[in-house]
């Protein structure tokens, strides 16, 4: 069974930085797509970022020239780095993973509280 653990959440300032990481708990190498995701209160759950096993990249369009998407398959992590942070980045963040092309976002983290004050 596939865990995933997120960390690196926290309170920022506006215009700062934060680094979230999700480490799982088996090799990530063969994984088709690994993503984050946030929700904000009263808001659906939107993709901000996701990574492919071929390592191409996808941003939501707020965030893009902002955030940074990356994946170690070695430590079996990804990492999302958050720059010029703005306060409607706040929300709790997910990682979750598509282990193939076929599949359903099947694995979720608990998520990370990032909030972001003005």
């Amino acid at each position: 069974q596939l865990h995933l653990v997120e960390s690196g959440g926290g309170l920022v300032q506006a215009g700062g930085s934060l680094r979230l990481s999700c480490e799982a708990s088996t090799s990530i190498s063969t994984f088709y797509q690994m993503s984050w995701f946030r929700q904000a209160p009263g808001k659906e759950r939107e993709l901000v970022a996701d990574i492919m096993s071929s390592r191409l990249t996808n941003y939501l369009d707020a965030v893009k020239d902002r955030f940074t998407i990356s994946r170690d398959n070695a430590k079996n992590t990804i990492a999302l780095q958050m720059n010029s942070l703005k306060p409607d980045d706040t929300g709790v963040y997910y990682c979750a993973v598509r282990t193939g092309p076929f599949d359903i976002y099947k694995y979720w983290g608990q998520g990370t509280q990032v909030t972001v004050s003005s």
